[in-house]
């Protein structure tokens, strides 16, 4: 039997499965019910562990695997599952109350950016000293910019004031996906030749071994 760390385990294994018969699935292996002693026995012969996957069923489904490499499978889908969730942030854009034109179309198409890679846009006017002011000029830039950018974002409230602040947020209406380096790119490009090239060499070998027989 394998030397487990009981902390890690997710499910019973071995002498820890105490019901008096368990039903047997694995590779290769017709679903068999049995005694849990002879399942046991079993998986000592093989090498592996008696692992139980289904507790409430009558009686219980255990597999016969190595349990360390189960563990150690399932984290690894968790990992890439977890790799291929989209990560929403936060994007600030800071606007002044009197943001000349051409800085206000730089920050928008910023902003452009960080939406379609599926961020949130956290824009604000910030007020410094008496240019507070200016609120219902920062109000109607704030209003104006959301307005510029709602067919790709949805505005989550109204421009609101919170000391020298006035803020809105914005949501992508479309999940973003994110983007692939160059180097990953370039990475499965390759796999993807590999792959072809190992293929083709399979049916040329195929092939020959046709004509041979003829």
């Amino acid at each position: 039997m394998k030397g487990d760390n009981k902390k890690q385990q997710l499910h019973r294994i071995n002498e820890q499965i105490r019901v008096r018969e368990v039903r047997i699935v694995g590779d290769n292996i017709e679903p068999t019910v049995m005694p849990t002693r002879q399942a046991l026995q079993l998986a000592e012969q093989q090498g592996v562990d008696l692992v139980e996957i289904s507790p409430n069923a009558n009686p219980p489904v255990c597999r016969l695997i190595d349990y360390s490499k189960f563990l150690y499978q399932m984290k690894k889908k968790q990992k890439e599952l977890k790799a291929k969730q989209v990560k929403v942030e936060v994007k600030e854009i800071r606007f002044g109350p009197q943001t000349a034109e051409a800085d206000y179309q730089f920050k928008l198409k910023h902003a452009i950016e960080f939406l379609n890679e599926g961020n949130k846009v956290k824009a604000y006017v910030f007020f410094r000293g008496r240019t507070i002011i200016f609120k219902e000029q920062g109000e109607v830039l704030l209003l104006r910019f959301a307005n510029e950018l709602e067919e790709i974002a949805k505005l989550e409230g109204m421009p609101k004031l919170e000391g020298k602040r006035m803020t809105i947020m914005l949501a992508p209406k479309k999940a973003g996906t994110p983007k692939k380096s160059q180097q990953k790119r370039d990475n499965e490009k390759a796999e993807a030749e590999a792959s072809a090239a190992i293929a083709a060499a399979k049916e040329a070998e195929v092939e020959e071994e046709s004509e041979s027989a003829e």
